[in-house]
């Protein structure tokens, strides 16, 4: 009896020696797609390696979409595009890792589909709501607290979360036409602060533009590289800010989550082949939510600052202008500040038809008691 009790006791302390040595527990985790989410089009496939730390210890991770290979990665970050097709429907998503000790980390997601009884093909709506009392931002609110009304009819709305549960996609464009030469060493400085005070989660394409567009940095959560891309903003050139407007709805993916365009501008558009109506067009067909920045010039255009404000206002988001680039920080964290507390709501709109018609939409949460910034409406654009 006294051997076998010392024989089990020099077992489990060789057991919790060996666990001791293995280290805290890997795990992989899924960011994109959510689970349950509702995606269609081009989405991004990303996963995590919790803690951090242990990415080193990843030789590769695979993607799988409903049992088919996208992708293999070998670095960080773990993250590739893959088009879930024109339908919202239910799909598997599977991230499988190999680690360098041999062990095999797997995780699935489902992503769910429109509950649809027809054969219409319709998107899902998302609307990105802002709710303040007063100028305060309202935090805890829940699902029931929002209604959502399409051409004042009531939608069958699905709560999606606060900020912290959803996840950013932000495309920020830079003017760095030759006007910019004074103001550049700031504008960097409000760049940097901006991007860095993002969630290391948030996905970021980074543009520049003159008479030319240049996509710096696509859909990466890598902050240095955002950083490296900021100092090699070099000001010269006219300025062509409808096309890059275009060019930013164009990179923003369709997955399920929050979208946000920052444009920072000294003037107006000079060197575009897009013409303004084009650009309020695609805002309005877009869910992205537009923050507008006008420096300079925009203080002396009333023209310039309409067109800034137009299209902020109809996104849900907003229009900013300063003489001051020294104030640009101010513009940017306002920007952090308001990204941080938005909701996310959406739905299969009643009217499914794609007759290119302006549908209004209208946010109420709490009988009313609140001020609601969201998006003004979308136009139900035919599919091409």
């Amino acid at each position: 009896m006294t051997r076998t009790v010392r024989w089990v006791a020099v077992g489990v302390s060789a057991i919790g020696v060996s666990l001791l040595a293995q280290g805290p527990t890997v795990r992989l985790r899924i960011v994109s797609p959510g689970d349950q989410a509702y995606v269609s089009g081009p989405v991004m496939l990303r996963a995590l390696i919790d803690p951090p730390a242990a990415a080193g210890q990843v030789v590769r991770i695979a993607f799988f979409a409903d049992g088919r290979q996208v992708c293999a990665l070998e670095a960080p970050p773990f993250e590739c595009a893959w088009d879930a097709g024109e339908r919202v429907r239910e799909h598997v998503i599977r991230a499988v890792a190999l680690l360098d000790n041999g062990q095999r980390l797997v995780q699935n997601v489902r992503t769910k589909g429109l509950d649809y009884a027809e054969t219409v093909d319709v998107d899902l709506v998302q609307v990105t709501a802002v709710v303040t009392d007063g100028g305060r931002f309202v935090h805890d609110l829940v699902k029931k607290d929002f209604h959502v009304f399409e051409d004042e009819v009531e939608q069958e709305t699905t709560f999606l979360g606060p900020a912290g549960q959803v996840p950013l996609e932000v495309v920020a464009a830079i003017d760095v036409s030759g006007s910019m030469s004074k103001a550049m060493p700031s504008v960097k400085a409000a760049a940097r602060d901006f991007l860095n005070a993002l969630d290391p989660e948030d996905q970021v394409s980074l543009l520049a533009f003159n008479d030319n567009l240049f996509t710096l940095v696509r859909r990466s959560t890598d902050r240095a590289a955002r950083a490296r891309a900021v100092d090699r903003l070099a000001p010269w050139g006219g300025t062509a800010l409808y096309d890059v407007i275009l060019k930013a709805l164009d990179l923003v993916g369709r997955q399920q989550g929050r979208r946000a365009i920052v444009v920072f501008s000294d003037g107006h558009d000079e060197s575009s082949f897009a013409h303004l109506d084009t650009v309020v067009g695609r805002v309005e067909s877009s869910d992205s939510t537009m923050y507008m920045i006008g420096q300079g010039d925009a203080l002396r255009n009333e023209t310039f600052q309409d067109v800034l404000e137009r299209l902020a206002t109809v996104s849900g988001g907003r229009a900013f202008a300063t003489g001051d680039p020294g104030r640009l920080e101010k513009a940017f964290a306002e920007i952090i500040e308001d990204l941080s507390n938005q909701y996310l709501l959406a739905y299969p709109p009643k009217n499914a038809k794609r007759d290119g018609a302006w549908r209004r939409i209208r946010v109420e949460v709490a009988g009313g008691r609140y001020q609601v910034r969201a998006r003004q409406g979308y136009r139900a654009v035919k599919r091409q």
